[in-house]
């Protein structure tokens, strides 16, 4: 089966290949041509991956997935949420922004967060949504060089490392784009 996965973000790629580990050939934006940045102007994360897979099918006539991801944090009222990526301005800059989330935890005792996936899954006509949630707290200082976003400020319940320094296979197997794409897989493969 081949399904376009609407994103140009190579690590997103990389990371969902080795969740799907060939059961499905994936092709990216730039793989059908899309070169246009997609916009991301719902309020919510559900909102944005719909936004994203629906703009992939009208315009280009494809099956396809595409997902968004938030860091949710509880004391900050869910931030940075739907704005993650764009959390410390429109240079959606990683280090600016993990600097800006570790500014506005400094004097908070409840660091608890989640990162929340949800994909959309346009297929044959029918939407489908599935999300995967990760729980944790946000560390004080940036530790790892592995993943990216927030990764290296992430340290997921029950682990004593951040997403930056677990090894792939185990971030996959907790994390929450792991959680929904392996939903999505079971999805599919119920509907071959």
């Amino acid at each position: 089966m081949k399904l376009v996965f609407a994103s140009n973000n190579q690590n997103k790629i990389k990371e969902i290949q080795s969740i799907l580990n060939g059961s499905i050939q994936l092709l990216s934006l730039e793989d059908i041509g899309c070169f246009e940045e997609i916009e991301e102007t719902a309020d919510t994360i559900e909102g944005n991956a719909i936004l994203k897979a629906n703009y992939v099918t009208e315009k280009y006539g494809y099956d396809c997935f595409a997902d968004d991801t938030g860091l949710e944090v509880a004391t900050l009222n869910g931030e940075p949420g739907v704005y993650s990526a764009r959390y410390a301005g429109e240079q959606k800059n990683a280090d600016d922004n993990m600097n800006k989330l570790l500014d506005a935890l400094k004097d908070k005792s409840d660091r608890s967060a989640q990162f929340k996936t949800v994909i959309v899954l346009n297929l044959k006509g029918e939407q489908h949504l599935f999300t995967g949630i990760v729980k944790g707290n946000i560390i004080l200082e940036k530790t790892g060089s592995q993943g990216f976003g927030y990764d290296p400020i992430f340290q997921p319940e029950n682990y004593s490392e951040t997403f930056a320094e677990l090894p792939l296979e185990i971030k996959n197997k907790i994390g929450h784009r792991g959680k929904a794409t392996q939903q999505l897989i079971d999805f599919l493969n119920t509907t071959k």
